[in-house]
């Protein structure tokens, strides 16, 4: 097996809109709420400036097949929280980051991201943030052919 690629990336403070999901497929559900207010504030996936950044909250429990999903969209300060969406500020950090296609590698990527960061001179920041997934190319609807890169925070 091939070492994956990292790389760091300082990621600046970022005002966001925020949509969660809770369930048995809570990516979904936060995704059905956030791309049509995308939509009506003129960010369109796939559109120059459309980016998000999604995350496990709360993360699965054991025995239980629910568990939430939250996801941001980076938003200017003229946007506006509107139920149930909620604005956040979200401040820098940075992150180790690598990329991959295909939804099903993704567990196996965060164990060996994880696994890099423990072989690195890295440590975990103070301030924990979320470890963030992002989609690179979000107009793809087959799920083997999602790109995305993985954000895990770290401190030098």
């Amino acid at each position: 097996m091939l070492p994956i690629e990292v790389r760091i990336v300082e990621m600046k403070p970022m005002r966001v809109a925020c949509a969660l999901g809770f369930g048995t497929n809570p990516e979904d559900q936060a995704f059905s709420i956030l791309v049509p207010f995308a939509k009506r504030i003129g960010l369109e996936p796939g559109s120059p400036g459309y980016r998000t950044f999604g995350f496990d909250n709360p993360s699965p429990a054991p025995g239980s097949p629910n568990y939430g999903y939250e996801v941001w969209l980076p938003v200017g300060p003229d946007v506006e929280a509107e139920d149930p969406i909620t604005i956040k500020e979200i401040p820098g950090s940075k992150y180790a980051v690598t990329r991959f296609t295909g939804l099903s590698n993704i567990g196996r990527m965060w164990g060996e991201l994880v696994a890099w960061f423990e072989d690195s001179s890295y440590t975990r920041p103070v301030n924990w943030n979320a470890c963030l997934e992002e989609v690179i190319n979000p107009t793809e609807t087959d799920p083997e052919k999602l790109t995305f890169d993985l954000y895990l925070p770290i401190s030098s």
